[in-house]
């Protein structure tokens, strides 16, 4: 039976987790200390790139959003009825919807956490299967006019209902995702799952505990983080154990960097691109580089202070949600441009979407 200080702790983090949804009421969660090992008889997935990266063809075309289900909250009850929303898919120029994205098996609606390719085309997503029940994986792939095809499930590999994940990445050439959890008790952990057979990998730190913003390399080969405190660092996947800290490289301390929430690799690999609140910096991967500003986001006064974006496979342009409205920043000459989340599929979300592509 857990503690009162083990629940309060465990609700603290919760609310961390969904204050990019809106109204902190909407779910209650309980992160679970987890264990860090994987299977003996399930070998390490590789760190290495299976196949050659999906390239971008051009500027994005799409954007897919997912949410947390809707909830209510019935007069004079404190238990919310939670409606699932699948996620979407929009234009990337004018936000229109074009459709719905269909769900595997087992799972009834979308969660908040997903992630792109840098093709503008595959797709990854975490799926909703009930209160306080597993989470699922999924791909997805687009076809030339943004029709997504059959859901493709993560065998094996189930992100727990009650501690539903920080971050989420998917690898270049779309074999592999990334994700990082709170660890209870203070810690965080980095998972590396390869998708089609569900094989994973742990690494496990008590020297922060939230990991918000995780991306591979181009190469596949490396994976770069933002620890919470902690700062900007590299994970080589190669190192052996399950020892984050051993097998990350700080480039970027924590001190001195407010609110980190999102990064990027550049598309050569060279540099990395993050938020720091509203302003976006480069960092070049070579010793005594100094940060470089790209962007001062414009956002409304209600939108929170950090900055979860996606940045798309040409490594110019920038796609942050707030409300309704998806803001789309150019990298090469600053500028912000704000566009409508077409909703008229599922009307009554008011809670931002997170946002790839």
């Amino acid at each position: 039976m857990p503690t009162r200080p083990a629940v309060a702790a465990a609700s603290l983090i919760a609310l961390m987790l969904l204050s990019a949804c809106g109204d902190q009421r909407s779910v209650e969660r309980v992160a679970l200390d987890l264990p860090v090992s994987f299977p003996a008889d399930l070998p390490a997935p590789q760190p290495m790139a299976t196949r050659p990266a999906l390239v971008p063809t051009g500027p994005p075309r799409f954007v897919v959003t997912a949410r947390v289900p809707i909830a209510y909250f019935p007069e004079n009850s404190k238990t919310a009825i939670q409606t699932p929303v699948p996620p979407v898919v929009h234009n990337a120029t004018t936000g229109a919807f074009i459709a719905d994205i269909r769900l595997p098996q087992g799972v009834r609606g979308s969660w908040q956490l997903v992630a792109a390719a840098p093709d503008n085309r595959t797709f990854l997503l975490s799926g909703w299967t009930g209160p306080h029940s597993a989470l699922r994986f999924f791909r997805v792939h687009l076809s030339e006019d943004g029709r997504p095809g059959q859901p493709e499930l993560v065998p094996g590999f189930e992100g727990e209902g009650n501690n539903p994940g920080t971050a989420l990445a998917l690898s270049p050439d779309g074999t592999r995702l990334a994700h990082a959890t709170p660890v209870l008790g203070g810690g965080a952990k980095v998972t590396v799952v390869e998708l089609a057979t569900g094989t994973r990998r742990d690494w496990i730190t008590r020297a922060f505990s939230m990991v918000p913003g995780l991306a591979w390399a181009p190469d596949g080969q490396r994976l770069a983080l933002v620890g919470s405190g902690w700062g900007l660092g590299i994970l080589d996947p190669a190192v052996p154990g399950s020892d984050l800290l051993a097998a990350a490289r700080l480039v970027r301390p924590g001190k001195g960097l407010w609110l980190p929430q999102s990064v990027a690799y550049t598309p050569d690999g060279a540099a990395l691109v993050y938020s720091a609140g509203h302003t976006v910096e480069r960092l070049a991967l070579r010793e005594g580089a100094a940060p470089e500003v790209l962007a001062r986001v414009a956002l409304p006064p209600d939108a929170s202070l950090s900055l979860r974006f996606s940045l798309d496979g040409t490594g110019r342009y920038l796609l942050h949600t707030h409300g309704r409205r998806f803001y789309r920043v150019d990298l090469q000459d600053g500028s912000t441009t704000s566009l409508p989340i077409d909703v008229r599929a599922h009307p009554g979300e008011d809670l931002s979407p997170n946002a790839a592509w």
